[in-house]
């Protein structure tokens, strides 16, 4: 797999019917390693390692109700509380991040009421916190640690 934006990290992977899977910690079960894998695997590495997200407190591709419809997010950070703290889009690294990328995923997670939206294709990342009485969001530095009420 390409090589990312992100410190390098130790997977197990194993081939089943000519195909490379990956272990994904969060959902206990290996799963096919596209690019856009490697680059949530990654990432909730990064997050973990880093930044010091509990991964107890991490959710990967459930579905939730958006104004009707049936969605799936990538990877949602909880509070203890149970109140959503962060939602990520991941990207493969051959797809660009553009800024209607970026305003397609706020879009889709104001419903959501998260305050932060993370955006990675592993090479690039944005991160924004979301002003919900202004109807906007500004990007940060960088990626935030995980601050429990923060």
């Amino acid at each position: 797999m390409e090589k990312l934006n992100l410190p390098e990290y130790n997977f197990r992977t194993k081939t089943e019917n000519g195909k490379t899977l990956i272990f994904d910690s969060i959902r206990k079960k290996f799963v096919v390693l596209t690019p856009e894998e490697w680059v949530r695997q990654n990432f909730i590495q990064y997050l973990k390692t880093e930044k010091k997200y509990p991964e107890n407190l991490m959710a990967v591709e459930k579905q939730v109700m958006v104004n009707g419809k049936q969605r799936r997010f990538d990877l949602l950070i909880y509070l203890k509380s149970g109140q959503p703290f962060l939602i990520a889009e991941f990207k493969a690294p051959n797809v660009k991040i553009t800024q209607d990328t970026f305003d397609q995923v706020v879009r889709y997670n104001m419903a959501l009421r998260v305050e932060r939206v993370l955006v990675s294709n592993g090479l690039q990342h944005y991160a924004c916190e979301i002003d919900y009485p202004n109807n906007s969001y500004s990007f940060l530095q960088g990626i935030p640690e995980f601050k429990e009420g923060k």
